[in-house]
């Protein structure tokens, strides 16, 4: 029996023509992220065939070694975005400081994480892309719920790629046999609670006295939950996501605003799980509210099922 496939391509469409004045561009500019994450998934999938994987011996602007499949990434993101003509300035964690294209500028300001969890590579765990989108405009540092879009492609045992351009959130699977990412995740809405937390534990004595009191809630519950935690902000908050439970990174000891990237990771992250039905908090406020100070600011999070995270601020 035929079956309707809907492509990426086909959606992006689609939803554009529901915003008036729509010209096109925005198509473009998520196409050509489609298509740099399909080269980086093909390299990804080589990793340990070919010399990509390693350290390249640099740092980037965080003091973090760069891998060589960061590297990649990077450049081939900023290049193919470069060249679309639809992108004014790109911003990615592994640049010292946002790219203006001078040359076929377009309307658009990319934030890039070109390759989250890269440390996992080397034990074949699963890394992922993260993508902010916002309008051109004078300030190059505007609050989260300006995004027009968000999304990101997790790279695993199947690539998808998740994205939002604040009608919802919708999850596609790259069909390799066919090179299009398929709708396999309509109006994804994530559980108002779950079973499931997410926090590197081994900071806990790091954390402060609310926050500890909050993880030891969920071993103290009369059914226990379930500790999960990857490491790759990609893959934990895309359990979350379809799962429902909490993702944290809160601030320690060590890390008074945490470790976790405002522009890069937390905006993108947090618009996608609001559009999903779950909540996001971060130093008492929403995250998206949040103007930034730089665009390396750094901030801690708590996101996940809207019970959960409730649960958190009654703390």
């Amino acid at each position: 029996m035929y079956k309707k496939v809907i492509t990426l391509t086909e959606f992006i469409l689609k939803e554009e023509r529901n915003f008036t004045g729509s010209t096109g561009s925005f198509t473009l500019l998520l196409t050509q992220i489609e298509n740099a994450s399909k080269i980086i998934a093909s390299h990804i999938k080589k990793a340990g065939l070919v010399d990509i994987l390693g350290q390249t011996g640099q740092k980037n602007a965080y003091d973090e070694e760069v891998q060589r499949l960061d590297e990649f990434s990077n450049h081939l993101l900023v290049d193919i975005l470069s060249e679309s003509g639809q992108a004014h300035a790109i911003a990615s964690e592994e640049l010292d400081k946002p790219f203006f294209i001078k040359k076929h500028s377009g309307n658009y300001t990319v934030f890039l994480d070109p390759l989250d969890g890269s440390s996992n590579i080397d034990i074949n765990i699963n890394v992922g892309t993260i993508f902010s989108i916002y309008r051109k405009s004078e300030s190059f540092l505007e609050p989260g719920i300006k995004q027009v879009a968000a999304g990101y492609i997790i790279y695993g045992p199947s690539v998808i790629f998740v994205y939002s351009c604040g009608n919802g959130v919708n999850g596609f699977t790259l069909d390799p046999s066919m090179g299009s990412f398929l709708l396999s995740h309509p109006n994804i809405r994530i559980p108002k609670r779950g079973s499931i937390y997410s926090v590197n534990e081994g900071y806990f004595p790091l954390f402060s006295k609310k926050d500890q009191d909050y993880i030891g809630s969920f071993k103290d519950a009369i059914k226990p939950y379930k500790l999960r935690y990857v490491g790759t902000m990609v893959s934990d908050v895309h359990r979350t996501l379809l799962k429902g439970g909490v993702f944290m990174y809160p601030a320690d000891s060590k890390h008074s605003q945490g470790k976790l990237r405002l522009m890069y990771e937390v905006n993108p992250m947090s618009f996608i799980m609001q559009q999903a039905g779950g909540m996001a908090i971060s130093n008492g406020k929403n995250p998206l509210d949040i103007v930034p100070s730089d665009f390396t600011q750094k901030v801690p999070v708590v996101m996940g099922s809207k019970e959960e995270v409730e649960k958190y601020m009654e703390l």
